[in-house]
């Protein structure tokens, strides 16, 4: 009885994560290149004296999908869509080297280039700052440039572009991290000007498989139910029999 019990509470537990996961994919569905998250489990016999009769159901990281979202022109000139596996190096809030797929820029008071939830932009030489009353524009390389009042095209950095050879790792923040450190730039990275990745979630697939796992939820506690009214149903038995 109490492998039914174990089974069913392992499923329903494992489940719920899923549905958490399915869940910050919908929310992240309109979110500026968001890579849908994925989720799997594998089966962990638990060790100990006699036979090993119960298996613990944990969760297995296997990271992001990395399939590219859907490409929309803006025409607005700090608007950037990283071109292949290609992302854009910023600081997080932690001070550390992140890498983001989020291409819409902005420039702050201070002149500072960042992104539009406000982590600051690195360039080869760490972050880029345009003068005042100047006009930006980013070209296929990542190279910055600003016009003057007076017409002249002047280069004030390149934005750092990274491509990753593995995989990279997600913080708690949104941010991807390499695990072996900063990466180095990548010459060859190219960014489409005047354009913005959309997220790759796939909302109609996510919320049938939101659906199906709550009927899953659903049977598993249907399961617990019947494990312990058959447990109260054999104790009553026993009692009545001694």
């Amino acid at each position: 009885m109490d492998r039914m019990i174990y089974l069913s509470m392992s499923g329903a537990k494992a489940t719920m994560q899923r549905q958490e996961t399915l869940a910050n994919n919908l929310a992240n569905a309109s979110t500026t290149g968001f890579r849908a998250e994925l989720q799997a489990f594998r089966a962990v016999p638990v060790r100990g004296d006699g036979a090993s009769t119960r298996v613990y159901s944990l969760e297995t990281t296997t990271g992001y999908d990395p399939t590219p979202g859907p490409m929309a022109s803006t025409g607005r000139a700090l608007d950037v869509a990283m071109q292949g596996n290609a992302w854009l190096a910023v600081q997080g809030l932690d001070g550390t080297e992140a890498y983001t797929r989020m291409g819409s820029l902005q420039v702050d008071a201070e002149g500072t280039l960042k992104t539009s939830g406000g982590l600051t932009v690195l360039g080869d030489g760490g972050p880029i700052a345009l003068p005042a009353n100047s006009t930006p524009q980013i070209a296929a390389d990542g190279t910055v440039s600003v016009k003057q009042a007076n017409g002249g095209v002047t280069s004030v950095g390149r934005l750092k572009l990274v491509t990753p050879e593995a995989a990279l790792q997600r913080g708690d923040d949104g941010l991807f991290r390499a695990g072996d450190g900063d990466l180095p730039v990548d010459p060859n990275a190219r960014v489409a000007e005047g354009t913005l990745e959309g997220s790759n979630v796939n909302p109609i697939e996510n919320m049938v498989a939101m659906i199906a796992a709550a009927r899953q939820f659903e049977s598993q506690m249907k399961m617990l139910q019947t494990a312990e009214g058959d447990e109260k149903a054999a104790s009553q038995l026993l009692s009545m029999n001694g």
